[in-house]
C-alpha cells in the first residue's frame, strides 16, 4: 500500500480546529465524494473485497470500529479513571453527532462491519437513540453495539432496541452491593441488576457482563459470577486487570486467566471450552447445563494481538489503532481542515499502516504514558 506520507504532515501538523455548530440531523457524504480506485482495495478468492487502508503491515484486517461518544460518566471505577476524576475536553473539541456519522460512514465504506458504542457512559449522551438509528441506515454495517455501566439502561432499553441496537454489555464487578460501591465510588448495584434483567426480557442473548478482576478486591466472587449463568442467557466475562492512568495498577493485584480458569474447574471440573471466532477478544467456556456462558479477557497474560480487527476512535475524534497504543491521529482535525476523503482515508491508512505487530509487556505499559480508560473508551 502506498501511502502520501508528505500529505499526512500536512495535514496533522495544521492542527486546525472549526468551532461550529452540531449539527443534529446528519448529513449524508455525498457519492461523487466517495469513489475509490479498486487497486485501493485488497480482494481474496474466499471474502469480499477490504480495504487497503484498513489493513496493516500484518494482514490484519480491521473491521470492528469502537467510537467513544462522551468522556462523562456517572461512575468513578477504580480502575478506570482516578479518584479524583479527569479533566474534560471542551464542548467545541469533542466529535459533533455529524461528525461521528461521517466518520462511522467512512470506515463501513471500506469495510467495517461492527460499530461498538462506548464512553465514558455512552447512555448519557442526549443523542445516542438518534445515533443508533442512523447507524443502522448503513450499507454493510452488521452489527451496532453499545458497552455500558447499566445505571441508565433500564429505562432506555425499550427506545435503544426499537433503534435497532443488537448488542449490549454491561459491566459489574461485584455482586455485593457494598463492594459494587466501593470499586464504583457511587451507589447504583440495583439499577445495573434490573438492567441486566431487562435486557434478558427484551430478547437480547448473550447479555454479555464484563467483570474486571482485582486481587483483594473481588476474585472472590468468581464462582458466584459463574453461578449466574445457569439460568440466564449471560456470558461473563472475567477482564484481567490492565494498567491504565491513574488507575494505580500494579503486579499484585491482577489475576491471571489461568488463576480464575483453575479456581473456576476446582467447582466445575467438566468446564468446556468453546470454539471461538478468529478475531474474538475472549476465550470462552461452559458449564455443561448453564444456560449462559463465560469468558476471559486475557490482554496481560496471554495477549490476542494476532488477531486483532479493532480500532478506537475517542470522544475527541483521535484515532487510535491499539488501546495500549500511545499514538494517536486526529480525525477531528483533519476532517475539520476540509480535508478530501481521498487525504482522509491516507491519514487512516499510514496510522492502520503503522499498528505494531503487539502491545508491549505489561510492565512496560504500566510504566507508558496513555489516557485513562474514560477517555480512551473502555
Amino acid at each position: 500500500m502506498t501511502l502520501t506520507m508528505l500529505n499526512l504532515h500536512q495535514l496533522v501538523v495544521k492542527q486546525i480546529i472549526l468551532h461550529h455548530p452540531t449539527q443534529k440531523l446528519f448529513q449524508p457524504i455525498p457519492a461523487s465524494d466517495r469513489r475509490r480506485s479498486s487497486k485501493e482495495r485488497l480482494t481474496d478468492e474466499k471474502v469480499l473485497p477490504f480495504s487497503a487502508f484498513l489493513t496493516d503491515s500484518f494482514g490484519r484486517r480491521h473491521n470492528y470500529l469502537r467510537i467513544s461518544l462522551t468522556e462523562k460518566c456517572n461512575l468513578r471505577c477504580q480502575y478506570c479513571m482516578p479518584e479524583e476524576g479527569v479533566k474534560l475536553t471542551p464542548r467545541g473539541q469533542l466529535l459533533s453527532t455529524s461528525e461521528v456519522l461521517t466518520l462511522a460512514q467512512l470506515f463501513v465504506r471500506e469495510g467495517v462491519d461492527k460499530i461498538r458504542l462506548t464512553g465514558g457512559e455512552p447512555l448519557i449522551r442526549p443523542d445516542v437513540l438518534d445515533i443508533i438509528a442512523e447507524l443502522k441506515k448503513l450499507v454493510g454495517l452488521k452489527t451496532v453495539a453499545v458497552t455500558t455501566n447499566g445505571i441508565n439502561l433500564s429505562r432506555l432499553l425499550p427506545k435503544l432496541k426499537d433503534a435497532g441496537l443488537d448488542l449490549i454489555n454491561i459491566s459489574l464487578d461485584s455482586l455485593v452491593p457494598a463492594k459494587f460501591e466501593f470499586v464504583v465510588r457511587r451507589k447504583g448495584f440495583h439499577k445495573v441488576m434490573e438492567s441486566i434483567d431487562k435486557a434478558v426480557e427484551l430478547g437480547y442473548n448473550p447479555v454479555k457482563i464484563n467483570c474486571v478482576v482485582m486481587r483483594g478486591l473481588n476474585e472472590d466472587e468468581l464462582l458466584d459470577f459463574v453461578q449466574l449463568t445457569e439460568k440466564k442467557p449471560l456470558e461473563v466475562r472475567f477482564i484481567e486487570y490492565m494498567p491504565f492512568d491513574g488507575n494505580k495498577w500494579n503486579f499484585k493485584k491482577m489475576v491471571s486467566y489461568q488463576e480464575m480458569l483453575d479456581q473456576i474447574r476446582q467447582q466445575w471440573p467438566n468446564l468446556e471450552r468453546l470454539q471461538s471466532g478468529p478475531a474474538d477478544t475472549a476465550k470462552t467456556f461452559k458449564v455443561p447445563g448453564f444456560k449462559g456462558q463465560l469468558g476471559f479477557i486475557t490482554s496481560m497474560s496471554d495477549n490476542f494481538c494476532g488477531s486483532c480487527n479493532r480500532l478506537r476512535i475517542t470522544a475527541d475524534g483521535n484515532l487510535k489503532v491499539c488501546l495500549f497504543g500511545n499514538s494517536e491521529v486526529s480525525l477531528r482535525d483533519i476532517l475539520r481542515s476540509g480535508a478530501s476523503d481521498e487525504e482522509l482515508l491516507r491519514i487512516i491508512g499510514a496510522a492502520v499502516g503503522r499498528k505494531k505487530k503487539q502491545h508491549a509487556g505489561m510492565f512496560t505499559i504500566s510504566q507508558m504514558k496513555n489516557r485513562p480508560m474514560v477517555l480512551i473508551g473502555g
